[in-house]
């Protein structure tokens, strides 16, 4: 009965992308050659030239979509990743289509109409994707389309997944009850759910109680029971998810990728990779290149300042830690004597510091000091939005203390981050101010750089902390 109603949802879903497809076909010829938003001079073709396109796009489009595992059961996916899958699924068997016709067809189709098939079908799929997933959880909110677990574990692992599914009735998963290893459990209740039986005689208990998904939560103690709970059920029909007691050794943006077709588990890793990495990129440079132009008056009238008001360099480089703990040099507007480390050597700005020289403390106190770092940008040593660096000197001292102070080193540097913008800079708290930083590269996103940035712009400049 699970197979079938697996086979009948992945029927609907194709379906409703079949039809989504040909109207974004439809769609993107009539845009195209009857809305004229970029003029067309070769004429508008008829229709039926690109029908035999269409024909060949919808065999594709499902050929790709299935290897990328898009008609698979998603009861337990977010919404983001299925938007991403179909965003990469689209992108390329858009690409697969171009190339035949550029190879294959003897006709010159419009690239423009490609362009428009490409953005009105990652759009129409999205929406008519969440539209079904949304109509699913509402059935199953009513208590249709259930399916029956069965969690074997009754530790905190076990205990955590049984929150969340309660807390997500959309899922349409009813859990039946609990197994445990010790036989005085049974009987008991765990989480308003029973303990029915030990981890031997689960297959009995798949029978009896009609389960069709069984969760695997053992603590890592235990996992010497793990072969045998899956010997005893390797002829069920049932699904069967294992949830890895490592939770607590998970320390930045940890998650679950493949390798040769073996599942690893990532601990720990850095957002920062393929197209994020390049489009971050890509908006440091244009944004600092805009930035430097618009600031350059003001920085050549802070340069005279700097240079007549007090003898030494304008600039003034500091090393500072970066990504990967490589060091560079961090430019910064010479806002102290020449000689105000020789005697004190490496230390923090204070309150009221004599170092500064006048307008070093209107340039800190105003973080106008910072402007010089956008060239640190261009370069590459840093990103707009990051985590501050920290000179080398100190941070041998604070990774000592600060319990994984060096996981901040997992991102480029920047020159606001969402720690500056919460008010922890300057001679304030490490803890939080790591705390913050960490919550940074593990929630990161475009939005959220954008985010910091305007909170820069309306209260980080300015602190009661910049000495």
């Amino acid at each position: 009965m699970l197979k079938t109603h697996s086979k009948f949802f992945e029927t609907l879903v194709l379906l409703l992308d079949w039809i989504t497809l040909s109207c974004s076909w439809l769609l993107a010829y009539y845009i195209r050659f009857y809305i004229p938003i970029i003029p067309t001079h070769k004429g508008i073709p008829s229709f039926y030239t690109y029908v035999p396109l269409l024909i060949i796009m919808i065999p594709l489009w499902f050929i790709v979509f299935k290897a990328l595992g898009l008609y698979r059961p998603r009861r337990i996916s977010s919404k983001v990743a299925e938007v991403v899958d179909i965003g990469k699924a689209t992108s390329i068997a858009t690409l697969i289509l171009i190339t035949l016709t550029f190879f294959v067809a003897r006709q010159e189709f419009s690239r423009v109409f490609f362009l428009y098939f490409w953005i009105i079908s990652i759009v129409a799929l999205c929406i008519s994707r969440i539209l079904f997933r949304e109509f699913l959880r509402l059935i199953r909110k009513r208590g249709y389309n259930l399916r029956y677990a069965l969690i074997v574990g009754t530790g905190n692992l076990g205990q955590d997944i049984t929150d969340k599914i309660q807390g997500h009735p959309e899922l349409g998963i009813e859990i039946r009850g609990f197994l445990s290893e010790d036989t005085s459990q049974v009987g008991n209740a765990v989480k308003g759910y029973q303990v029915l039986d030990t981890y031997e005689n689960i297959r009995n208990i798949i029978t009896n109680h009609k389960i069709d998904m069984v969760l695997i939560a053992l603590p890592l103690s235990a996992h010497e029971k793990l072969k045998s709970i899956l010997d005893n059920i390797a002829d069920e029909m049932v699904s069967v998810m294992i949830l890895p007691d490592l939770f607590e050794f998970i320390t930045l943006r940890g998650g679950v990728g493949e390798f040769e077709g073996m599942p690893i588990i990532s601990l720990r890793d850095s957002p920062l990779y393929g197209w994020n990495r390049v489009i971050k990129r890509i908006t440091d440079i244009l944004l600092s290149l805009v930035i430097i132009l618009v600031t350059s008056p003001l920085m050549f009238v802070i340069s005279i300042l700097i240079k007549t008001m007090s003898p030494g360099p304008i600039l003034y480089k500091q090393d500072r830690m970066g990504l990967d703990g490589k060091v560079f040099a961090m430019l910064k507007y010479r806002t102290m004597g020449i000689e105000a480390e020789e005697e004190t050597g490496p230390m923090w700005a204070t309150e009221n510091d004599h170092r500064r020289t006048l307008v070093g403390t209107f340039l800190r106190k105003t973080s106008l000091d910072e402007l010089p770092q956008f060239f640190n940008v261009l370069k590459g040593d840093m990103s707009i939005v990051g985590p501050r660096p920290e000179r080398p000197h100190f941070i041998q001292q604070f990774r000592s203390k600060i319990p994984k102070y060096m996981l901040r080193h997992k991102m480029k540097a920047g020159i606001t981050g969402w720690a500056q913008v919460n008010g922890w800079r300057g001679n304030t708290s490490l803890e939080k101010r790591i705390e913050y930083d960490l919550y940074y590269i593990e929630n990161w996103r475009f939005m959220f750089d954008f985010e910091i940035m305007w909170r820069t712009i309306w209260r980080g400049f300015i602190s009661k902390n910049a000495y």
